[in-house]
């Protein structure tokens, strides 16, 4: 039986998505809520894997989150001038 090293990151990024996703949020809100709390509240180390975790395929991850990584990724992508 192999293990995710990646999982609970998965489900913790899951988690705040079902969050965001609740009371009504237009879906750009929720994954905007989603992107500002990796932001604030992940080590840079979680979200260096978790984004690496996406280019690996993203297994068990929610839509929304995917979205949100993906946009977390683009932020943290020094500019090209």
């Amino acid at each position: 039986m192999s293990h995710d090293p990646h999982q609970h990151l998965v489900e913790m990024a899951n988690d705040i998505g079902a969050f965001f996703a609740t009371g009504g949020r237009e879906h750009d809100a929720a994954v905007g809520g989603i992107v500002d709390h990796l932001q604030k509240f992940w080590e840079p180390r979680m979200r260096r894997k978790i984004i690496e975790h996406l280019h690996q395929g993203g297994a068990g991850m929610d839509e929304p989150v995917k979205e949100a990584i993906r946009r977390l990724e683009a932020a943290a992508a020094p500019a090209v001038n």
